[in-house]
């Protein structure tokens, strides 16, 4: 199944993408997406600062979740303002 990857803010910088598409087994979950991309190399370690947030079809998530194919899930710091 395929899922696109969004990212925003200093981790767009970091990574150098806004946005990818990757291939995952059907069934897998957020977790599974995570540790493939982690496993891309050491800039993407930056995925795995506790404060980086991520939602599926723009809707946050606090726990893991199934994939289906052409989901959106996006990784973004928190947004503080005023």
């Amino acid at each position: 199944m395929k899922i696109k990857v969004l990212f925003f803010a200093r981790l767009k910088e970091q990574l150098g993408e806004s946005s990818i598409s990757v291939e995952l087994v059907e069934g897998s979950d957020t977790n599974t997406l995570k540790e493939t991309l982690l496993a891309r190399g050491e800039q993407w370690l930056a995925l795995n600062d506790e404060a980086i947030l991520m939602a599926v079809n723009q809707n946050h998530l606090s726990q893991v979740a199934i994939l289906n194919n052409g989901d959106e899930v996006a990784f973004f710091p928190p947004v503080t303002g005023g």
